[in-house]
């Protein structure tokens, strides 16, 4: 995967996600997201991409 969207595995047994940044102030309000974090959106036929290839 090299669009956006995309998960990427690291060597680290994490993953990282690109996506699109969530900026509506109604859905940030419903979400408990730290200062030091952030919060992306990632389409579901990304995931079910990399559910195939694990």
């Amino acid at each position: 995967m090299n669009n956006c969207p995309s998960l990427y595995r690291t060597d680290r047994d994490t993953f990282v996600v690109q996506g699109w940044r969530v900026s509506d102030p109604e859905a940030l309000a419903q979400l408990d997201i730290p200062a030091h974090e952030t919060v992306v959106e990632v389409p579901t036929d990304v995931l079910a991409e990399v559910a195939k290839a694990l």
